[in-house]
């Protein structure tokens, strides 16, 4: 039981541990100090029902419905490349800073809507919880829940880590050109994904 736990909280770290679309998300919202309690706890339990539902039941709904697959990854990709072009408006317009007490991270339900978009629209959120994780999971027998309890508990940790860790380089991005340069790698990263989701598969 403890090993499977272990085992899933360490495959769980390290698919979510790269830069994606939601971490760069989080990570904007956090250096905002905007609405990071929402957003973070939308990304985490929205990782949590996607492991749940690789654990225990995508192989059947991958066969009673094989349209789902090809869905998201076209509508994901594109709001990916929307996302990312604004992301490369807000670095070409620049004259951003961090002042943490008038920093506008937009509404709460905007960052809500914005965090739910960028998880289950997108794709690569799929193959890492429900196809990897939970075809993993089918290999501790019994203890399979377990192991989905311990990649569960890996995405509370790293998105409640990420987004109010954000706030130790909050000096840094007082200046706009580290705003800029952020925007870019987001937009870079957006793109990247969405062109992956459209020619690699």
């Amino acid at each position: 039981m403890v090993q499977a736990a272990l085992a899933g909280f360490y495959l769980g770290f390290s698919l979510i541990l790269a830069i994606g679309a939601q971490n760069a998300f989080v990570l904007r919202q956090g250096l905002r100090r905007a609405h990071v309690g929402p957003v973070v706890l939308t990304c985490a339990i929205s990782d949590a029902v996607l492991i749940a539902l690789g654990v225990t039941s995508f192989a059947v709904i991958a066969e009673l419905m094989p349209w789902v697959a090809p869905l998201f990854r076209y509508g994901g990709a594109a709001f990916l490349v929307f996302y990312g072009g604004r992301s490369f408006l807000h670095a070409w317009r620049g004259g951003e800073t961090l002042v943490a007490a008038d920093a506008d991270g937009g509404t709460l339900k905007s960052a809500v809507l914005t965090s739910l978009a960028l998880t289950w629209l997108n794709p690569h959120v799929y193959l890492d919880t429900v196809i990897l994780i939970g075809t993993i999971a089918t290999q501790y027998g019994e203890d399979s829940l377990w192991f989905g309890v311990g990649a569960v508990v890996a995405s509370f940790v790293f998105f409640f880590s990420l987004g109010y860790g954000a706030r130790a380089l909050a000096p840094v991005f007082a200046r706009p050109r580290a705003w800029q340069v952020l925007d870019i790698l987001i937009g870079l990263v957006m793109w990247a994904i969405a062109a992956k989701l459209v020619f690699a598969y």
